[in-house]
């Protein structure tokens, strides 16, 4: 069975920081595309931050220059470094992880979430 478990989010102010990590289980995360997403109230879930199996990042505009995705694959775990943290980055954070099959749908999991406020 797979699971996506984030935790590490909570409340922080204005320029603050936090990383949220994703510990995966049931699968590899370096053989997958891992993303972080986010969804704030009344809004579509949005992509935040993107690795992919290869060690391609990319990143929202909004996010860039501000925060890290990154990979420990000895942990199987997936971080995502939020620094200078705004009000409009309150969101619940969720991980992703994606495979593409060339034959088949692709292998699309996802965690729970993990509720970030930033408020003073």
């Amino acid at each position: 069975q797979v699971q996506l478990v984030e935790s590490g989010g909570g409340l922080v102010q204005p320029g603050g920081s936090l990383r949220l990590s994703c510990a995966a289980s049931g699968i590899t995360v370096s053989r997958y595309d891992m993303g972080w997403y986010h969804q704030a109230p009344g809004k579509q879930r949005e992509l935040v931050a993107g690795i992919t199996s290869g060690d391609s990042t990319n990143y929202a505009d909004s996010v860039k220059g501000r925060f890290t995705i990154s990979r420990d694959n000895a942990k199987n775990t997936v971080y995502l470094q939020m620094n200078s943290l705004k009000p409009e980055d309150t969101a619940v954070y969720y991980c992703n992880a994606y495979y593409r099959r060339s034959y088949a749908p692709p292998i699309d999991y996802w965690g729970k979430g993990t509720l970030v406020t930033v408020s003073s």
